[in-house]
């Protein structure tokens, strides 16, 4: 799966690649953008009462290339990179869940690229995907003040749904459950 936009940008026209992670040198760009959204959750959890160092270690352990290919590169999971004009921009990624349902995680597209529909193709291609399988609910889970990716989520037909994993308490007041049904084949 290969999906190309081309979008005008502050240095006109740029092109947007999203694909998915196949090579080491994808997975280690898709790990560099975990760990960019760990430091942006770590920030943005502060103000909620909940440290930095606990929702870095319960949602964005560190992980290199080779742990998230182990994870996400096989029949029942996959990652998606987008690159602009070749450099990494964003990626989401999606795992089986259990039996029914996948899950979508690692949702994130870098500052400096956000505003020129990167989110919306990354959701895009995991959605396009899924759709393929076998299972046919797809659920996040997220927080409430991932204000945009909510609304993106909310734009690709999710709706809240009730908690599908325990989260310690201390952070249960920031969670988000999310979840939506694919159509039948």
């Amino acid at each position: 799966m290969l999906a190309l936009l081309q979008i005008t940008g502050d240095r006109g026209d740029e092109m947007i690649s999203v694909m998915p992670a196949r090579s080491a040198r994808d997975f280690d760009a898709a790990a560099d953008l975990c760990r960019r959204l760990g430091q942006w959750d770590a920030e943005a959890v502060a103000p909620h009462g909940v440290s930095a160092a606990a929702v870095t270690a319960i949602f964005h352990p560190d992980r290199s290339g080779s742990d998230l290919a182990a994870k996400y590169d096989h029949p029942d999971a996959m990652m998606f990179l987008a690159r602009v004009e070749g450099v990494p921009a964003g990626c989401v990624a999606f795992e089986a869940f259990n039996e029914q349902a996948s899950e979508i995680e690692k949702f994130f597209v870098d500052t400096q690229f956000r505003g020129k529909g990167i989110g919306r193709s990354l959701m895009a291609a995991a959605m396009a995907e899924l759709d393929k399988g076998r299972r046919r609910t797809v659920l996040l889970h997220t927080t409430f003040y991932m204000t945009n990716a909510i609304a993106m989520y909310e734009a690709f037909g999710f709706t809240p749904c009730p908690r599908f994993r325990q989260t310690p308490e201390f952070i249960r007041h920031t969670d988000v459950f999310m979840a939506r049904t694919l159509s039948p084949h």
